[in-house]
């Protein structure tokens, strides 16, 4: 940065004395990002758990059955698909010019090329989201994620392994084209971490990065899509609104806002079960619904 302070610059210059640039880029930045996924994950389960309902989208509580299992797989996921596709970017990041070395960038730069990283992870996010629910990728990856129709933080990143690398894409786009620096793929990967588990907390808060950022989802945006399963779901984007908003796939949303702003009863969901689809795998009591999805 143009004038870092001597603890920061002391503190990189520590880690690049004594690891490798592999060794960060791999096993670095899977602790960040297991320590940001968890420390702000957890706590949403423990809401949750211990009944906080001020501010709960839902009123449905996912069973302790379901939240063990939703946190044995992630930890099998992290290890086993997270962790390799890590190290398989390095030879990328690094041929496209990415290093670890001090000087650290400037803000500017690092403000720049995040705010891209988020515009280019949520296009291509919106349209890989929209392809995962045709009928059969549906049927054979991505209902495994919607087996959470009350998504709660540590949900965001349960997901099919071929969905993981499939729109984890979507997330080492911007790095890969670029090669930043380490400390702004570091700071990328913690910004993307929280964005998408307050996306899934499953609670709208007053303090919501939603209620002061335009064009910003949110929770509210994304429970939505959880409860709306299959084809009609809408609500694609992972991070921004307009995507849906040009494409229409936000009508059913904000029809039920609207609805809700105006005091009016809202719809239950409709629930029936669609075995052509589900073929008896990757159902919940949620597993077909409509709200003003049409």
């Amino acid at each position: 940065m143009a004038a870092p302070s001597s603890w920061l610059e002391s503190a990189w210059q520590y880690l690049i004395d004594n690891y490798s640039e592999l060794q960060l880029v791999t096993i670095g930045s899977f602790v960040l990002h297991e320590f940001v996924f968890f420390s702000f994950g957890l706590p949403y389960l423990f809401m949750e758990i211990a009944g906080l309902r001020k501010y709960k989208i839902q009123n449905k509580v996912n069973t302790y059955a379901a939240q063990v299992k939703c946190l044995v797989r992630l930890l099998f996921y992290h290890t086993c698909v997270n962790l390799p596709l890590m190290g398989a970017s390095y030879p990328i990041f690094k041929y496209m010019g990415f290093t670890s070395k001090l000087p650290l960038p400037s803000w500017k730069t690092v403000v720049f090329q995040i705010l891209s990283y988020f515009i280019l992870e949520d296009f291509i996010f919106y349209w890989g989201h929209r392809v995962l629910h045709t009928k059969w990728l549906y049927k054979h990856v991505h209902c495994v994620h919607h087996e959470y129709a009350t998504p709660f933080g540590l949900t965001s990143e349960y997901a099919h392994p071929a969905e993981i690398l499939f729109l984890g894409f979507a997330t080492i786009f911007g790095p890969a084209i670029t090669g930043p620096h380490l400390f702004t793929l570091w700071l990328w990967i913690s910004l993307r971490v929280l964005e998408t588990i307050e996306a899934h907390c499953g609670y709208d808060f007053p303090w919501s990065p939603s209620k002061f950022l335009p064009l910003y989802g949110g929770a509210e945006f994304h429970d939505y899509h959880h409860r709306l399963l299959y084809t009609k779901s809408g609500n694609y984007s992972s991070t921004f609104t307009y995507m849906d908003w040009i494409f229409g796939t936000d009508i059913g949303y904000r029809k039920l806002k609207a609805l809700k702003e105006m005091g009016d009863e809202i719809p239950e969901p409709v629930v029936a079960i669609d075995e052509h689809l589900t073929n008896g795998k990757c159902e919940n009591d949620q597993s077909k619904q409509s709200l003003l999805c049409d």
